[in-house]
């Protein structure tokens, strides 16, 4: 198994054990294929809920750049909504979970077919 089917094993295994969702394995797998090589590195894999700027820069780059959605106080809504869903005492927020929640959220799917 190789290093990357591995992290989509354990995103599959946060999204059952503290999201208690039963996640789409293609789309997770796509959505992580997405984050590029920022899964591989311990700082840049993880999302930091309490910093205004890592998730400005899951707004600006995830959400506008990436999905061309316009900015707007619904797009930092979703950002906070998954995030809490996530649950505030949980320190490991795997950025691919995180993506992976805000493209459920938004409906963006069809961007990954």
């Amino acid at each position: 198994m190789s290093k990357r089917d591995e992290l989509i094993e354990k995103y599959a295994g946060d999204l059952k054990t503290k999201l208690g969702v039963t996640p789409d394995m293609d789309l997770l797998r796509k959505v992580t294929i997405g984050c590029g090589p920022s899964i591989y590195n311990r700082d840049s894999s993880t999302v930091s809920a309490s910093d205004q700027s890592e998730k400005d820069t899951v707004k600006n780059n995830f959400l506008m750049k990436k999905h061309g959605m316009s900015d707007s106080p619904k797009l930092m809504e979703g950002i906070e909504a998954v995030l809490e869903q996530y649950g505030k005492s949980e320190r490991n927020k795997f950025r691919a979970v995180v993506y992976y929640m805000l493209t459920k959220h938004f409906g963006l799917e069809g961007n990954y077919k």
